[in-house]
């Protein structure tokens, strides 16, 4: 959770001190990121009032939790580390360009936090393996997900 924590503190600091993006792209970029930041705390604050009294920070789930399958939890398997993905980028598109590799950097860390999770979640309850099956989708509750790849969107193309 701190490097988490820290890489997050780190896209606004960097953000505000490095060359911010040239004039020409600086006010679509504010309003771009900012909706982004918006979509991401909204997804942040939907997951964890889900999750009600279940919220915890451990990757590890406590011996009396329930597994959360509703709500947006019946759409993607991590929105919290989803919410927290879209923070980070909408960050660094409103503020500089020097801060999207930490926002890469935060997705990255959200992604293997979320494969040492999934062991936990596995390893607690006997019916993760199939709600993962059922939805594929790791972090974002939107779009179209491809079964054969779990957590990631998928554009197919179509006839011809």
């Amino acid at each position: 959770m701190w490097i988490q924590a820290l890489i997050m503190a780190a896209i606004p600091a960097v953000g505000g001190l490095a060359a911010g993006w040239p004039s020409s792209v600086r006010l679509p970029l504010i309003v771009a990121g900012s909706a982004v930041v918006a979509l991401g705390s909204a997804l942040l604050i939907v997951a964890i009032l889900t999750l009600g009294g279940y919220f915890a920070f451990a990757l590890r789930p406590a011996p009396s939790s329930a597994l959360v399958t509703t709500g947006v939890y019946a759409r993607a398997r991590h929105p919290i580390y989803g919410g927290w993905i879209l923070v980070g980028l909408g960050f660094a598109l409103a503020l500089s360009p020097w801060a999207l590799p930490l926002a890469a950097l935060l997705a990255l860390e959200l992604g293997g936090k979320s494969r040492v999770e999934e062991r936990a979640l596995v390893a607690h309850y006997p019916e993760y393996a199939a709600y993962r099956q059922r939805v594929p989708r790791r972090f974002f509750p939107l779009g179209r997900a491809d079964s054969g790849r779990r957590g990631c969107a998928s554009w197919r193309p179509g006839p011809g």
